[in-house]
């Protein structure tokens, strides 16, 4: 698939997923190869996390304890801690490299011309672009906060009315979209972190609607489906439980253990799902991309002049 390509609102959807027909299999292949071990190390530590967060709960309701919650926290205050700041800095690890992946694909894939590459070329890359990531990140969190105080106040004016409300995909569609195009912009070694940020707004602009529009709808799409996936087993498991009371031979330490493991389930679902379905709105966003920067710089049209021209 050509990604440098003129395209409107109806292309960006069809062109998505045209681009995981083709490479879906070679795409997610790689991600959950580069990504596995941290994938599961913050599945390990959301494991614990969840436990502790459902023992805590579930135990001061069950026990009808008020003083659950202070309890807890003396006897486990340590573990919590811990466990609170190792989650943190892998998770900050791993959300970048994560996020980084489809830029980092999507350049591969042009430079390969489609996705004859593994997965040493793909780390090979990260390697070589691993200080503009966390120039990316400190810049990008630097702009976050006047960024998020602007989108706050239209997202609350928009919140408070029923039409405003259904525009909120738009605005987060617009924010992560800026951020996207921005990385992807920065590692192709042509321009600074802030002149990448500028290039990022220009081509927003330059098709606001179309664009945002499809980013947003991507973004609609997956709340819910993955809503809709992730409560099938809350569906289930209270069923279970109210199925249990009314046998009448159930206790509270059964309901609460009952609870854990449905939210432990839910969560491994979430988790699961919610890293599949961001790379495919991230996909969508390298997709807008290609296209806005092919509108402005008309890089494939002048690669095919020059192939003219050469065979003369």
């Amino acid at each position: 698939m050509q990604l440098y390509k003129s395209r409107d609102f109806s292309a960006f959807f069809q062109d998505t997923f045209a681009f995981l027909k083709q490479n879906g299999k070679h795409y997610f292949k790689h991600y959950f190869i580069v990504n596995g071990i941290f994938l599961l190390i913050l599945m390990v530590l959301g494991y614990f996390f969840t436990k502790f967060y459902s023992e805590l709960l579930f135990g001061g309701i069950l026990q009808n304890n008020p003083n659950a919650m202070d309890d807890y926290m003396n006897d486990n205050l340590g573990l919590f801690v811990l466990l609170l700041f190792v989650f943190l800095t892998v998770g900050l690890i791993a959300g970048l490299i994560s996020y980084s992946y489809t830029a980092i694909y999507l350049k591969l894939y042009i430079k390969n011309n489609g996705s004859n590459f593994d997965t040493k070329a793909i780390i090979e890359s990260y390697k070589a672009n691993i200080g503009k990531l966390f120039i990316f990140l400190l810049c990008g969190l630097l702009i976050a906060f006047p960024i998020l105080i602007v989108s706050g106040i239209v997202m609350f004016v928009l919140a408070i009315t029923i039409i405003g409300f259904l525009l909120l995909p738009l605005v987060i569609g617009a924010l992560s979209l800026f951020y996207n195009m921005t990385l992807m912009e920065y590692i192709e070694n042509k321009k600074g972190i802030w002149d990448s940020f500028r290039y990022a707004w220009t081509l927003l602009t330059s098709k606001f609607w179309a664009a945002v529009g499809s980013v947003g709808l991507f973004f609609l799409m997956s709340y819910i489906v993955q809503n809709v996936i992730t409560i099938i087993p809350y569906i289930f498991g209270m069923a279970s439980i109210f199925t249990t009371i009314d046998s009448g031979s159930t206790t509270s330490q059964d309901i609460g253990g009952t609870m854990m493991i449905i939210m432990l389930i839910v969560f491994f679902i979430t988790f699961i799902v919610g890293s599949i379905l961001n790379n495919i709105i991230q996909l969508n966003q390298g997709i807008v991309f290609y296209s806005l920067k092919e509108d402005q710089e008309n890089i494939n049209t002048k690669s095919i002049i020059d192939q003219i021209g050469s065979g003369e």
